[in-house]
């Protein structure tokens, strides 16, 4: 847990009613609702309804639909009492072995 509530570097959209969403375990063994209350494009603060002890929270899913097709992986960067700081995860584009690209860069 790196960073104060002040220090963020990317312009936040705080919203004034805090969006409903959920987060789940990496794994998928532990859900809870949470609102987002504020984002950006590299993370978020985030309000638990529920006791969050125990829970494995270095790496976890928020999910902003309900259809569960938006959603983001996170990692915790800090705990205030029922508000948590995440930083987004980028995920690294899967490599597809044996595939050639042209010099427009376009697959063969």
């Amino acid at each position: 847990m790196t960073n104060a509530w002040g220090s963020r570097r990317d312009e936040r959209i705080t919203f004034q009613r805090s969006i409903d969403a959920r987060i789940i375990g990496i794994d998928g063994t532990w859900s809870r609702p949470c609102q987002v209350a504020d984002i950006s494009q590299s993370g978020a603060k985030l309000i638990v309804d529920q006791a969050i002890g125990g829970l494995n929270l270095k790496e976890f899913f928020l999910v902003l639909a309900t259809t569960g097709r938006v959603w983001r992986r996170c990692e915790l960067t800090r705990i205030n009492g029922d508000e948590l700081g995440v930083r987004f995860l980028k995920t690294e584009p899967a490599k597809q072995s044996g595939t050639r690209t042209r010099s427009n860069g376009s697959p063969r």
